[in-house]
């Protein structure tokens, strides 16, 4: 859909800010909310988070906004430096983009790109989530990688094919749609 690097990085933007939120709500609440509100004894995960005074990141207690900000600029910088490109060009290797449905192509980038993405940001995550005031293992960096990857890899996938990425279409066919009708034109 976009059609030059500006509407790559508007595309980008959309898709990041959507996922990220998507992810830390899932990661803090889903797959740690119990455990959060054991630890503290409240009924309520964000109480819980509040209480604590944050979340734990880079060996140091952040709010929440704060591990928003942070994970936003690493998947950012990840997404628009390695993964759009390259699922594009891995999806245009697979399939011949003049040739097959549109919706197969969308679908195989969207693939590729939760098939980089997801291992690469779990990776990110597992660093700046380590517990570094227990000491630096690599053997538990690596076991908290692959649980991480474990946990995210398919609610990457189906939250990107069957919400986010139809969201952040329709978002961008919003922001860029006089542009999308002069291509349409251009195509009659």
């Amino acid at each position: 859909m976009p059609r030059n690097q500006f509407q790559r990085m508007v595309f980008a933007f959309i898709t990041v800010v959507i996922t990220v939120h998507a992810f830390v709500f899932y990661n803090i609440y889903v797959l740690n909310g119990d455990m959060l509100r054991s630890f503290n004894y409240t009924s309520s995960v964000l109480t819980a988070v509040n209480k604590q005074g944050g979340i734990m990141m880079f060996g140091t207690m952040l709010p929440i906004w704060a591990v928003v900000l942070v994970e936003f600029a690493f998947a950012y910088t990840l997404e628009v430096l390695v993964g759009s490109p390259l699922s594009f060009k891995i999806a245009s290797k697979m399939f011949d983009m003049k040739t097959i449905n549109p919706v197969i192509f969308e679908g195989a980038i969207i693939t590729v790109t939760v098939a980089i993405m997801c291992p690469a940001m779990s990776f990110i995550a597992a660093i700046i989530y380590y517990p570094f005031y227990e000491g630096f293992n690599m053997i538990v960096l690596l076991c908290h990688w692959f649980k991480l990857v474990c946990f995210n890899l398919p609610f990457a996938f189906f939250s990107q094919h069957l919400f986010i990425q139809p969201l952040v279409r329709r978002i961008f066919r919003l922001l860029f749609r006089k542009d999308i009708k002069s291509r349409e034109k251009e195509w009659n």
